[in-house]
This record gives C-alpha cells, sequence and structure tokens, in this order.
C-alpha cells in the first residue's frame, strides 16, 4: 500500500511509519520539517502534500497535540492552542483526502485518552472527545467504501522519558504503533470496521 504518515518526525509518527516500512507498506513520512512538508493548521499546505504525492491507500495522522495548560490560564489563545492544528485540522485533512484515496481506502486520525483527568488537560480532554464524535458521525458519510478511524492513545512512554517522567506509566511508541497498523485491514468478517 502507498500510505502517508503525517507527524512522521515526531515519536510516534517516526514509531507508526518504521513499522508500515517493515511490513512492506510505501510509505510517504510527512511532516511540518523535512523533505516532504505539511502543517495541519494550514489547509494549503495539506492540499499541496496531497498534489505531490497523488493517489494513496491511506491516511495516517500523527501529528498535533496540544500543551499542558491549565483552565485559569490568562490567554484565551494558550489555551486553545491544538484547536486549529489538532482538532479542525485533523478534520480539514479528512475532507481534502477525500479525492486522493483509492476506493477502499483509510484515514486514520489521533486523539488521545488517559485513565484519570490530568492536571492542565481540560482543552486537550475537549479537543479529543470532539475528535472521537467527528469520526463516530462521518464515519457514516465516508464515500467510496472509504473508511475512518481514530487511534485513541494514552501517554506513549517515550514522551514521558522526554518530560522527565517515569516512561512504565504509558505505552512504549512502537507498541502504539500497531493500533494504526490494525486499520490499515480493519474489516471484520461482516464488513463492518472493528
Amino acid at each position: 500500500m502507498k500510505i502517508i504518515v503525517i507527524g512522521a518526525t515526531g515519536t510516534l509518527g517516526s514509531a507508526v511509519a518504521r513499522r508500515l516500512e517493515d511490513d512492506g507498506h510505501e510509505v510517504v513520512r510527512a511532516a511540518r520539517r523535512g523533505p516532504v512538508r505539511v502543517d495541519l493548521a494550514d489547509t494549503a499546505s495539506v492540499d499541496a502534500l496531497f498534489a505531490s504525492v497523488g493517489e494513496v491507500d491511506a491516511v495516517l495522522c500523527c501529528a498535533a497535540s496540544g500543551r499542558l495548560t491549565p483552565l485559569d490560564s490568562p490567554s484565551d489563545e494558550e489555551f486553545t492552542t491544538g484547536l486549529q492544528g489538532k482538532l479542525l485540522g485533523q478534520v480539514h485533512l479528512v475532507r481534502h483526502a477525500l479525492p486522493h484515496l483509492r476506493d477502499g481506502g483509510v484515514t486514520v486520525l489521533t486523539s488521545g485518552v488517559f485513565e484519570q483527568p490530568t492536571p492542565g488537560g481540560a482543552f486537550g480532554a475537549l479537543v479529543n472527545a470532539g475528535l472521537d464524535a467527528f469520526v463516530r458521525a462521518a464515519a457514516i458519510e465516508m464515500p467510496r467504501g472509504l473508511r475512518l478511524a481514530v487511534v485513541r492513545p494514552g501517554w506513549v512512554a517515550e514522551t514521558l522519558a522526554g518530560l522527565g517522567l517515569d516512561p512504565s506509566d504509558g505505552t512504549p511508541a512502537a507498541e502504539v504503533a500497531r493500533e494504526y497498523a490494525a486499520h490499515l485491514d480493519a474489516r471484520t468478517s461482516d464488513g463492518r470496521e472493528r
């Protein structure tokens, strides 16, 4: 399969790209920096990506995150960081990918889930819930047998380590990457999404 991985220079995106390449897929590694550039907050760059890559079998988005920001942050803009990239950027990505996906192809987005509320994570929880709801609602509108899915990782072990926290509280990126790969052929025997 020919697959675009967006966010391929990040911890999770690079693990996903490696996994797919190891499985024999042709992977186009896209990110804000690097030879194939895309910024989810800029729909023109999304269109330019698809124009340069052509038809694909799948688009996997491991990019765009929001930072932990306290609820009482003095700046609305600081509090809502991630709205344009992680939420609206992924929504726009789905819409702009439609004409470039081969019949039966799949788009996989990234939201997130945490077992316990995290201080500073209120807006992130809102964005993640919004993405989950969007995927549930939009999946039934996908034309030509196209599929839409979302992966909801919690803390990634390597991210925790980078923050100076205990990585054993997270899941290794290579393990999370398996969830993305599973969506490439995610039909059950009765034709429904897993």
